[in-house]
């Protein structure tokens, strides 16, 4: 993806507020030299934050004539208003080695056994993790087909088929699940219990005089 930034050169709060007011938002770029202080249209950078590609893959930043790779790397939004208060981004290369989180796209859930013949609930556990490998080698997204679930199964991060040269980091965790296969609650219907009237009394009833 690529987004046009432009340079900033004035700092501090004010400068700051002053930007946020003519519907800009204060960044900077970091990594790989020196620090650039930049600023972005706001509704562009907005908009470009809805798209998942934006956070998990490398873009092209326009920047004063020259184009260069950078990462998200942090964004701040105002507590309550839809506004972007500031960006951060990082430079990357060939050489640059780094952790990201990226999605998980799931797919072939509904031509599973699991779900098909068994009627399971399937739960995607984890919905993203956390990798480590080159820039250049960083996915937008990592897929894991679904179609081969079985009831009662549980798919691990040792069973994600990873791009060469990528790895997960678990955290401490040995093999942590992504999705499980869980057969659906039965839930049984009670009877409703109905208070057995005593013989004796049935009987007065039935013997007693009409007034």
């Amino acid at each position: 993806m690529k987004f046009t930034a432009f340079e900033r050169n004035l700092q501090g709060t004010g400068a700051s507020r002053r930007l946020r007011m003519g519907g800009k938002v204060p960044g900077i770029v970091f990594g790989a030299g020196t620090p650039a202080m930049i600023e972005l249209d706001h509704n562009a950078l907005y908009f470009a934050l809805k798209k998942e590609a934006f956070h998990s893959s490398i873009l092209e930043m326009d920047l004063a004539g020259t184009t260069q790779k950078v990462l998200l790397r942090d964004f701040q939004m105002h507590p309550w208003k839809q506004q972007v208060l500031h960006v951060d981004f990082q430079r990357v290369d060939e050489t640059t080695k780094l952790r990201k989180k990226v999605p998980l796209h799931f797919s072939g859930e509904e031509l599973s056994v699991a779900v098909k013949t068994d009627k399971c609930l399937v739960n995607h556990v984890a919905t993203e993790v956390e990798i480590e490998c080159l820039a250049t080698q960083l996915p937008e997204f990592i897929a894991v087909e679904l179609s081969g679930l079985v009831k009662g199964q549980s798919l691990h991060v040792s069973d994600l088929k990873l791009p060469e040269g990528i790895k997960v980091v678990k955290h401490g965790k040995v093999n942590p699940v992504i999705v499980s296969a869980t057969a659906p609650k039965i839930e049984e219907e009670v009877a409703p219990v109905v208070a057995a009237v005593p013989a004796k009394k049935a009987a007065a009833k039935k013997a007693a005089p009409k007034k």
